[in-house]
């Protein structure tokens, strides 16, 4: 069996900054927090990891609490940003997903920094949603390379199969999705489709790495091979 697990921005999609809008009107309008965000590191981050630092530049608690007044304002800002803004779905994408689902003994998922409602409604937005049954998401950890072993439980309970470290890859945009995939023993396919550029990307050492998913026959041909 292989499990193929995608990250999103970046990767499947561009959402043109929907994402972080909605993460600057919240903090404003639930915080009264003014924030450009320029410092802040959103690339392969989580959702909840960021909002640890904006908390932090911002000196606001990070209390259950205020994570759920954050989260009740970022989905409905979310949800309006993305059709106000010129978003898409990355080169190769529908093709390989399409082809990738011809195979029996291949297995889709997530593994994100997104919230698992924030995926949600940024796939469903660029019809891709119905691919991935299940995944791994900040709500899980605000670590991205704590994911993993998450993102593992749920394929297993998913399709009824053990899954082991190496029979998964892990399909993504930056550095800290080649940590991810190190940490929890998968394989990594770098995208140069996000801010990092191939050369960039190959000096983290992933398994392969490609500039773009639209030569998809060879990518899905890579992504089942079985050993």
């Amino acid at each position: 069996m292989r499990l193929l697990l995608f990250d999103i921005d970046g990767t499947l999609i561009l959402t043109g900054e929907a994402g972080l809008l909605a993460f600057r009107e919240t903090m404003q309008s639930v915080f009264g927090a003014e924030d450009d965000l320029s410092r802040v590191d959103f690339s392969g981050a989580t959702d909840s990891g960021i909002i640890r630092q904006l908390f932090g530049l911002h000196g606001i608690d990070h209390t259950i609490e205020n994570l759920e007044r954050f989260r009740g304002g970022y989905f409905p800002s979310l949800q309006r940003w993305l059709p106000a803004r010129q978003g898409r779905v990355l080169p190769g994408v529908h093709e390989l997903l399409a082809k990738l689902r011809e195979h029996e003994h291949v297995q889709l998922g997530l593994l994100t920094g997104n919230y698992a409602e924030g995926a949600r409604l940024k796939l469903q937005h660029y019809g891709l949603w119905e691919h991935f049954p299940f995944g791994a998401y900040a709500d899980d950890h605000s670590d991205r390379n704590e994911l993993g072993p998450f993102a593992l439980r749920r394929a297993e309970a998913h399709t009824g199969r053990f899954y082991l470290g190496r029979q998964a890859w892990i399909i993504g945009d930056t550095p800290r999705d080649i940590a991810c995939a190190r940490a929890c023993g998968a394989r990594v396919l770098a995208v140069a489709t996000g801010r990092h550029a191939l050369a960039e990307l190959q000096r983290c050492e992933p398994d392969a790495a490609v500039e773009n998913l639209s030569d998809y026959e060879a990518v899905a041909e890579l992504l089942t091979a079985l050993d």
